[in-house]
């Protein structure tokens, strides 16, 4: 039998909720008003999965597939390159709404503002989005990826002429090493989606960057008829992306937010473990963090968005790789008659998570503490495709990681 998913409802003790500004309705839309100044921005698509919600008993399923992005394949471009301009317009002095794409790809740029060294650590999406941002821009990436990174996730941040390591030690470890090398280096500015004590201007730009695909996501159900979700499963590594989304749709719904649910990798629920502490107070997971979910293999929570998520999640999840794996399966062969998401190992957590709600009586004492019933609005993020083509094949194809 395969280990089970845990669970936890929360009950933390609340904080005074300071966070949510940064996510404000204003501030998302600036961000989002740079990516459109992009000539590769186009909106990515809203999968609505309506035979699948009513095969699992739901009223709506929505997923938004953000293996389109920017033609990279996840949405982590969003934020680095995002808070790549809200950093030089502050040394120039100037609002992000002129750091337009064509003044920041423009000579003069370089004649105002010169050349910045960016370094950052990464599983794979978040320095191929600040390496591809770099370069369009003119400046300069250093990228460190943890041990057991994958040789296609390597070659496509290599490709954006970044400098680009594989280090012998954890994604928290690599995080270290990205912020001594740009604090000793002239010009050298540390983008990183996770935030701790000292370090919290940047990750919240990343955060606003973000916003374009909660603000796109809600835009586009609003499109179809769906004023509402009423439960968004967010999957978790730091937590930023999860803070992101979490404080712009209770901010978007103040007066009656959906049922937050986070989903993490079992082996790095740093999250879950906060939530089970049940003082408020968050918790590190140290180790290799051996999982098929890259991306949420972060053992330290991002200390901005962990404030985000105690006062407004609702259940926090710790999925073992099959979760994963299942999601990424279903979404690959749907129902007939849904469209196919082509979504990567950190991306369908949500979905496989979702099915063992609806489907499996030993989570439904959970289903029905998030009321999740057949008149239930669901929304998910697909915030990777296949990023690392091989290992998809394996599972999708192949069969890795089957429940049994």
């Amino acid at each position: 039998m395969e280990p089970k998913i845990q669970w936890k409802i929360n009950t933390m003790p609340k904080g005074d909720d300071k966070e949510l500004e940064i996510m404000s309705l204003e501030n998302v839309a600036k961000a989002r008003a740079f990516h459109k100044s992009f000539p590769q921005y186009s909106v990515t698509p809203l999968a609505k999965l309506d035979k699948m919600a009513s095969y699992l008993g739901l009223n709506s399923l929505c997923v938004k597939d953000e293996s389109y992005r920017f033609g990279l394949n996840a949405f982590k471009v969003l934020g680095g390159s995002f808070a790549m301009a809200k950093y030089i317009a502050g040394e120039l002095g100037r609002d992000v709404s002129e750091m337009t794409y064509d003044y920041l790809t423009g000579d003069d740029l370089k004649k105002d503002f010169g050349q910045a060294t960016f370094f950052t650590a990464t599983d794979g999406n978040h320095g191929r989005g600040v390496a591809w941002a770099a370069n369009k821009l003119g400046q300069k990436a250093v990228v460190h990826m943890p041990k057991g990174s994958t040789k296609a996730r390597f070659d496509n941040i290599a490709k954006e002429n970044a400098k680009v390591t594989i280090e012998e030690v954890n994604y928290d470890e690599c995080v270290r090493i990205a912020a001594a090398e740009a604090a000793e280096t002239e010009h050298g500015v540390i983008v990183q989606d996770t935030a701790w004590e000292g370090y919290t201007e940047i990750p919240g730009w990343i955060m606003q960057g973000y916003g374009t695909m909660g603000s796109e996501a809600l835009d586009q159900m609003a499109a179809y008829g769906i004023e509402r979700p009423d439960v968004v499963i967010l999957q978790a590594g730091v937590g930023c992306m999860a803070g992101a989304i979490c404080a712009y749709i209770v901010n978007r719904f103040q007066d009656n937010p959906p049922k937050i649910v986070i989903a993490e990798a079992a082996i790095a629920a740093c999250l879950y473990q906060g939530a089970v502490a049940n003082d408020g107070k968050y918790r590190i997971v140290d180790g290799d963090l051996k999982t098929i979910m890259a991306g949420l293999a972060c053992g330290e929570p991002n200390i901005v968005c962990w404030e985000i998520l105690k006062n407004h999640v609702s259940a926090f999840c710790a999925c073992p790789d099959w979760v994963a794996a299942k999601g990424m399966r279903m979404l690959a062969a749907p129902v007939k008659g849904d469209p196919a998401v082509c979504s990567g190992e950190s991306g369908a957590v949500g979905m496989g998570l979702i099915a063992a709600i609806m489907k499996d009586p030993d989570y439904s004492e959970l289903k029905e503490a998030l009321e999740l019933n057949e008149n239930s609005k669901v929304l998910l993020f697909s915030t990777e495709g296949d990023t690392d083509p091989d290992k998809y094949k394996r599972i999708v194809w192949g069969g890795e990681y089957a429940t049994v």
